[in-house]
């Protein structure tokens, strides 16, 4: 990467891009579950744009998208609200679900590491 390359927009390798797997995922995902609601995470130096589905309970799946455009008419096709992370944040339930799967896996961990 040259000095001035970060300020002319380049960035050095090439991120994947959003495939049809990734499509086929979340629509898999979201039929699964119910009261899911997708948030938009807008692209960053790291990552493209990705859509990020969270269900009532918390659970949550992300993905890559092509666009914000596409993740519109995705979530649109399914009949699901999308939302922008960065306007409104990352919902307090999906918080409330990742602290307790790591409540879980601490338990889990303490009992295999009891019975050897």
């Amino acid at each position: 990467m040259g000095l001035f390359d970060r300020f002319r927009g380049r960035r050095p390798g090439r991120m994947r891009g959003a495939s049809s797997s990734d499509s086929e995922h979340l629509r898999a995902w979201a039929e699964q579950r119910r009261g899911v609601e997708g948030f938009l995470e807008p692209r960053t130096l790291v990552t493209e744009t990705t859509l990020l589905l969270i269900a009532h309970d918390g659970e949550w799946t992300r993905r890559r998208v092509a666009s914000p455009g596409a993740a519109g008419r995705f979530t649109r096709g399914l009949g699901i609200p999308l939302y922008e992370v960065a306007k409104v944040g990352y919902p307090q339930r999906m918080r409330d679900y990742q602290a307790r799967q790591r409540i879980l896996r601490k338990r889990a961990q303490r009992a295999a590491d009891e019975q050897s």
